[in-house]
């Protein structure tokens, strides 16, 4: 993390960030003022930089960007993982391979198949036990178009936890599960279990795509190698399931958006 602000500071403040693209979203309407002029979106270098230090929230800034000037964007803040290098782990192409929409026909729809991709390319970049790190969902918001996600470290392949939508019962899951790749604070007994290094409430639109779950992977990765920690995931998981996904999605994203210069 020191490194990439190291390389923020030098960057330009100056460089322009906004020019209109063909190849980003399309799809704001209902969307708060933080989603707000997406489709004509470029980001700057320095804005690529900083994005990095978001992590999986600043996704939906980066989709109208060109996917060569994201991965170049990256080599520069020398992030540890760039998208060539999720690209070539994950997907089994090198980025110059690969469209500019970013599209090489695979794309995750479940959490155990993200988890797939993500623990490819951290075992390829040599973080040790990268099978112990996957990929979460909070799904109840999903019909109404959001989804909370989380990237966590569990040491288990099995866990035995109370019900999180109804705590007068007790679950067992193993990895084959869907229910597996939700977070869980504690087991059964009581202890601590998983351990979030970061989140993001974000619109399903705005990761449907193969680029775009390419940035997140990427973003996800960094946050491991970095080391991060998320210490206010807990609180907004149940907020979240209470109903309260707008709210916690807006503001992060504002934050996210203040913090890029957006």
């Amino acid at each position: 993390m020191k490194k990439i602000i190291a390389i923020i500071l030098c960057l330009s403040l100056n460089i322009a960030c906004v020019a209109t693209t063909q190849n980003g979203p399309n799809a704001e309407h209902g969307f708060g003022s933080a989603f707000r002029g997406l489709a004509h979106l470029i980001l700057s270098p320095l804005q690529i930089a900083s994005g990095l230090l978001e992590g999986i929230s600043s996704v939906p800034y980066y989709l109208s960007t060109n996917l060569h000037q994201i991965n170049q964007g990256m080599i520069d803040a020398q992030a540890s993982i760039t998208l060539d290098d999720t690209y070539e782990s994950a997907y089994g192409k090198r980025l110059n391979q690969v469209p500019e929409t970013g599209e090489t026909g695979e794309v995750f729809r479940r959490m155990k198949h993200a988890t797939n991709y993500f623990q490819k390319v951290l075992k390829g970049y040599g973080v040790r036990d990268a099978d112990r790190y996957i990929l979460t969902s909070i799904d109840t918001a999903t019909n109404k178009g959001y989804t909370l996600f989380a990237v966590v470290y569990r040491p288990l392949d099995t866990i035995n936890v109370i019900d999180k939508y109804d705590s007068n019962y007790t679950r067992n899951f193993y990895k084959k599960d869907r229910l597996f790749y939700e977070p869980f604070e504690n087991d059964i007994n009581g202890r601590p279990l998983d351990i979030i290094v970061d989140w993001a409430g974000l619109p399903k639109e705005f990761t449907k795509t193969q680029k775009a779950q390419a940035i997140l992977i990427t973003m996800a990765a960094n946050a491991v190698v970095e080391g991060r920690k998320s210490h206010d995931y807990w609180e907004t998981e149940r907020s979240w399931i209470d109903g309260k996904f707008l709210e916690i999605t807006e503001n992060k994203m504002n934050a996210v958006r203040e913090s890029m210069k957006i």
